[in-house]
């Protein structure tokens, strides 16, 4: 009788589940292709707020010393000196002294109508391309409801072809499509997020703004 060897159950080779998941990108990709535009319009919101950030916090430094000098110099009769300090100041406040002192001859009073332009047209430059925040932050949770519901008549479809009620079926198809909905929910928060804080940076170098070109326009 011809002996039989019988290997350890050490060196059984384990098959992995094909619906198991064991990364991020896994997980992501169950959701099916209505994610790919989802993950785009993350990748846009980043892209926004890291630009917008950096310019608006660029722009909108406040410098105590520029508008102090600058009082100076006007109290002084030095109107050319203040225009070149201004000038110089690579800020939206430097540009908006800059448009005013930029008029030689104007009155007080078209010196802040100038002044008062320009700091329209900072704070305007300042919102460019936050708008698609707000967009995203809208469109995000719809796409994800509409990946959702396309995965669940896509399950039901199923059902009726199979002719057969498996929970397995319905539980795993539709933990793949809330996938869509969890996202477009996280992308659409980033994104209402970044649009808001960026919209408090604007709202709070309006006010710093607004209360050092009056500390100027009283000299004049």
């Amino acid at each position: 009788m011809p002996e039989t060897y019988i290997l350890p159950l050490i060196f059984a080779v384990p098959v992995r589940d094909p619906n198991a998941v064991t990364s991020v990108g896994e997980l992501l990709m169950k959701g099916g292709f209505i994610m790919i535009p989802i993950i785009l319009l993350s990748l846009i919101s980043i892209y926004f707020f890291i630009e917008r950030f950096s310019y608006i916090r660029r722009s909108s430094a406040i410098d105590k010393n520029l508008v102090k000098n600058v009082i100076i110099d006007i109290r002084n009769n030095k109107r050319e000196e203040a225009l070149i300090r201004s000038r110089n100041n690579k800020t939206s406040l430097g540009r908006i002294l800059e448009s005013g002192f930029s008029q030689p001859g104007k009155s007080a009073s078209d010196v802040e109508k100038y002044m008062e332009s320009t700091a329209n047209l900072e704070i305007s430059i300042m919102e460019k391309n936050t708008g698609y925040l707000g967009i995203i932050a809208g469109i995000a949770p719809m796409l994800g409801f509409i990946g959702t519901i396309s995965g669940v008549i896509k399950i039901f479809y199923n059902i009726s072809l199979a002719d057969n009620i498996s929970i397995g079926i319905i539980a795993g198809g539709l933990y793949q499509k809330m996938i869509c909905s969890g996202t477009g929910l996280i992308v659409g928060v980033i994104a209402y997020t970044f649009y808001h804080y960026l919209q408090m940076m604007i709202d709070r170098f309006s006010i710093d703004m607004q209360t050092e070109v009056n500390e100027v326009v009283k000299v004049l």
